[in-house]
């Protein structure tokens, strides 16, 4: 499970479908950056320097590419997948730093993990609103009297992008592939052709160049640094969405199409610019000649910026669809956009906060030169959580002896590291917008997590277990009536408070009753074979117990179904399903400050009921509230 070769996808050879389908969700967001990096590693340096050291600059971007990229996520993150899966979640379930006991406090090493997914939610606010920005700003080179009307073109794509979510992608991912095969052959040509009118650039294939190029401008080593990793965003979207597509797809795409394509683009850009030093406004629009072939590389340029904002919005979806299932998030609607593809989901509470976030990012910063000092914190944080996490991975998964994990973790954090603190001057320019979208969405998991395993721990805890309720419905108290129940229960092993309230109260029990329980298990997709357990207890009771992964969205009904095919008398129309209602009360011992207990209370007031949730009819319902004081 530990190793790239438990993914289906790497026993046979990839299909062609599969690396055009990785080349438009995968590689959207790094696709993109040619837009920008180049012109915002070099505008630190003063004007009349920046000709001259185009060299140093493309040498430190392409070096990026091999060692963080290539090196890196290709040949060793990509390793890290959980029956497939990649991402952050996926990382944090090799590691084993998730679990700890009730009372405690949460470990700081798992708060450094979800400080990572929570950066990268930030990001996902950001890149919609730098890619379309920059894409649409091309529009000023053209016709220069657009400029009062790009920041309204910019808003109105970001409109219709965040609204069309709610359709899905299957209509449009089919697109996705080969709009970006063309960009990326674009790229490319364009890129050689210029490369052609000054062949010397080449020399930037010598890293020193770009080592010298740190010494000798020591006072701009932070902005070029800033801008170098601009030329890397994107790089989680390579992990995160490996179980769409499998490892070899994305690396024949890597390395068949993406990095060629990059490296001749920026590669032409330099070129240019050494060709022609005063043309630095836009030195990717610059590649193309003006008049037609230059307005319709602007109009795939934005294509490409929307299909890259794309990749990360269905990628920050299904992020905090695992966060829910995980416990580490409160429920939010989910709806299933593709039958033939359970990935494909779409949150309108989440849609809704991206489409405010990245329409309010384009209004505060008005240009993307400055959108980009509030792109490097984020994604060069996510890089250096990737690092750490992954050292629990190889030491405690794939059993490598510390020292050497040691030693490979440090060459990354040199680069992760140099990265970051190369951006941590870009905080008060604009630096602090992800990060105050990350540590938002940080106190949202930290406070339900904590508020869900306390609960857990008071509620659902000892106090019910050992209960013998086949005894207790034989008992001549009670009255056993016709009908079905199904009673929602957090463990397997516990009877569910529901149950004994309506056992008090009514005196009565139904003649066929279910105790039905939902785990869900740190695989991304848990197989049918081992999804449903089915236990009779005698007098008429079962227990129950459904397991899903954390990609998956739980469906009761679907599970009743299940339950009455294995020989249970459940009368599906007319079964009634109890739930708990929590009420929570503050002025508990709960190891949580009492600002963390008040947000728990309203996140869980407004957190989509459970019944709804697991996809239960509302006229077979009842719901009994349940005071619990943390």
């Amino acid at each position: 499970m530990s190793s790239a070769s438990s993914s289906p996808g790497d026993f046979s050879a990839p299909k062609a479908a599969l690396v055009i389908g990785a080349l438009g969700v995968v590689f959207g967001d790094i696709g993109t950056s040619p837009l920008y990096a180049l012109r915002e590693a070099v505008h630190p340096l003063p004007e009349v320097e920046r000709a001259g050291a185009v060299l140093g600059v493309l040498s430190l971007i392409f070096w990026s590419l091999i060692s963080v990229v290539s090196v890196k996520y290709a040949t060793v993150v990509m390793r890290a997948n959980n029956q497939g899966e990649g991402g952050i979640f996926a990382l944090l379930a090799l590691s084993g730093l998730e679990r700890w006991k009730p009372g405690k406090r949460v470990p700081p090493l798992l708060i450094v993990v979800l400080i990572g997914a929570a950066m990268i939610c930030g990001e996902g606010v950001i890149t919609p609103a730098i890619s379309v920005l920059s894409a649409t700003e091309g529009l000023e080179v053209i016709v220069p009297a657009a400029h009062a009307y790009v920041i309204p073109i910019c808003i109105a794509i970001l409109l219709g992008l965040f609204w069309v979510q709610r359709h899905g992608t299957h209509v449009i991912g089919s697109m996705f592939g080969p709009v970006m095969l063309v960009w990326f052959s674009s790229l490319g040509l364009l890129g050689l052709w210029r490369i052609w009118e000054a062949p010397e650039v080449l020399a930037a294939l010598n890293p020193l160049h770009g080592f010298r190029l740190l010494v000798t401008q020591p006072e701009a080593m932070v902005g070029i640094l800033g801008g170098v990793v601009l030329a890397i965003t994107g790089v989680e979207a390579r992990y995160a969405d490996m179980g769409h597509f499998g490892r070899k797809a994305i690396l024949r795409a890597w390395y068949g199409v993406v990095l060629p394509g990059l490296t001749l683009n920026y590669f032409g850009q330099g070129a240019h610019v050494i060709a022609h030093p005063h043309d630095m406004e836009n030195p990717f629009l610059s590649l193309a000649p003006e008049g037609p072939l230059r307005i319709a590389l602007m109009g795939l340029s934005v294509l490409a910026a929307i299909i890259a904002s794309q990749a990360l919005i269905s990628g920050t979806f299904s992020l905090i669809r695992q966060a829910i299932q995980l416990g580490y998030f409160p429920r939010l609607k989910v709806l299933h956009t593709n039958p033939d593809q359970r990935g494909q989901i779409y949150l309108p509470a989440v849609n809704l906060g991206l489409a405010f976030g990245s329409i309010a990012t384009v209004l505060m910063f008005k240009s993307s030169s400055a959108l980009a000092a509030a792109y490097g914190i984020a994604v060069t944080g996510t890089m250096a959580v990737t690092t750490f996490t992954l050292f629990f991975v190889a030491t405690r998964n794939w059993r490598w002896k510390v020292p050497l994990a040691i030693a490979m973790c440090l060459g990354f954090w040199a680069i992760d590291l140099g990265f970051f603190f190369a951006n941590l001057p870009k905080f008060f320019d604009g630096g602090w917008v992800p990060l105050a979208f990350g540590a938002a969405l940080l106190i949202t998991m930290l406070t339900w997590k904590i508020g869900r395993v306390e609960i857990g721990s008071k509620v659902y805890g000892q106090a019910t277990e050992g209960l013998q309720l086949s005894d207790i419905a034989k008992s001549s108290h009670i009255v056993r009536v016709k009908g079905s129940a199904v009673f929602m229960v957090a463990s397997p092993i516990c009877s569910p408070l529901s149950l004994l309230h309506h056992l008090k109260a009514n005196k009565s029990l139904q003649e066929t009753v279910v105790l039905l329980t939902i785990t869900t298990a740190e695989v991304p997709v848990v197989p049918e074979a081992d999804r449903l357990d089915v236990t009779e207890m005698g007098a008429g009771v079962w227990r129950a117990v459904g397991r899903y992964g954390y990609m998956e969205s739980p469906d009761v009904s679907n599970l009743c179904e299940r339950i009455t095919e294995r020989g249970v008398p459940l009368k599906l129309q007319q079964t009634t399903f109890y739930f708990n209602r929590e009420m929570i009360l503050p002025g508990g011992n709960a190891p949580m400050f009492e600002w963390q207990k008040s947000y728990y209370a309203f996140l869980s007031r407004n957190a989509q009921p459970v019944k709804d949730y697991y996809a239960v009819l509302p006229t077979q319902i009842i719901e009994i509230g349940l005071p619990v004081q943390l």
